[in-house]
């Protein structure tokens, strides 16, 4: 009964899948007809097996920029069910590198696609400020790459400092909207930097939204848009002019960028305690963040950065 039943949930599963790539795919076969007149970035939202809608957002970014065959780097991609990457490695077949340090990561992603489908590399391992170039640049991967994604709920800011200017063409990162919109913080570059053992509540992670901003000017990258959930922020290279490739797309960086409603604090018992607006920054008004406003990017905590 049991090798029925497991059966019987694998061909559903399979069928699910197959619906969910067709439906994306005629979804933006339909879309890309209007992604010329497209002026906010969130419009263009639309989920098959990202976490949110950044597989319409990466379809439209791609596609304006006349990328055919994206070769891509997604770092932080849990076992591959959800991620940015996804999608356009089951559709196009392109070279790319997914990174994660779950155990049996090849073993899960292998479960979820069809590897042989394109030239994947599987890299299992913690990534941190120190290891990322000798690790993405093997096999000449960040050689003309397309998309690079980071979304490790920690030292992202660290990380991303690391890499060479234009490093890529499209860039995808995950900030922290708790931090609120005047802070320029990250936490620190601690090794094996763990969310919910730095801060009891799971808000006290990544970098803020100014942050990401400032850093990715630094790299030769501007801004293009978040996510409904405005914690996904997407970036160009400068190469690309926005006169050009996205001539109708109004860029917001204002404080809406930090106006998320999402809800996944925890209290001390590590249950979900759903804090809202100010409460979510009350709550880890003592944690401590690297000052990036600072030349001397000195460690303080939250609590003094915001009575300055």
């Amino acid at each position: 009964m049991t090798i029925i039943k497991r059966f019987k949930e694998l061909i559903f599963k399979n069928y699910l899948e197959k619906r969910l790539y067709m439906l994306g795919s005629s979804h933006f076969i339909k879309s890309r007809a209007y992604y010329k007149n497209i002026e906010n970035l969130s419009d263009t939202e639309f989920k098959i097996y990202s976490q949110n809608g950044e597989d319409g957002i990466l379809d439209y970014l791609i596609f304006s920029l006349g990328i055919k065959r994206p070769k891509f780097i997604e770092i932080g991609i849990g076992d591959y069910s959800e991620s940015n990457s996804r999608f356009i490695f089951e559709r196009t077949s392109p070279k790319g590198m997914v990174v994660d340090s779950i155990p049996d990561l090849e073993n899960k992603i292998k479960k979820r696609i069809k590897i042989w489908k394109g030239d994947l590399k599987i890299v299992n391992k913690e990534i941190n400020s120190n290891n990322v170039l000798d690790t993405i640049k093997k096999d000449k991967m960040m050689v003309d790459l397309d998309l690079f994604s980071i979304d490790i709920d920690g030292i992202d800011y660290w990380v991303l400092d690391k890499l060479p200017k234009f490093f890529s063409k499209i860039v995808v990162l995950e900030y922290n909207p708790t931090f609120g919109f005047e802070l320029e913080v990250s936490v620190p570059n601690i090794p094996n930097f763990n969310r919910s053992l730095y801060h009891y509540s799971n808000l006290c992670f990544g970098m803020s939204f100014k942050a990401a901003l400032n850093l990715m000017d630094k790299k030769g990258f501007y801004f293009v848009g978040s996510n409904f959930l405005k914690n996904n922020a997407f970036f160009i290279s400068k190469k690309y002019k926005k006169k050009k490739y996205f001539k109708n797309l109004r860029i917001d960086k204002s404080k809406s960028n930090v106006d998320s409603n999402f809800r996944e604090s925890r209290d001390l018992n590590n249950k979900l305690n759903y804090l809202s607006g100010n409460k979510k920054i009350k709550e880890i008004i003592n944690c401590k963040v690297v000052n990036l406003g600072n030349k001397k990017k000195k460690i303080a905590k939250i609590r003094d950065l915001l009575s300055n």
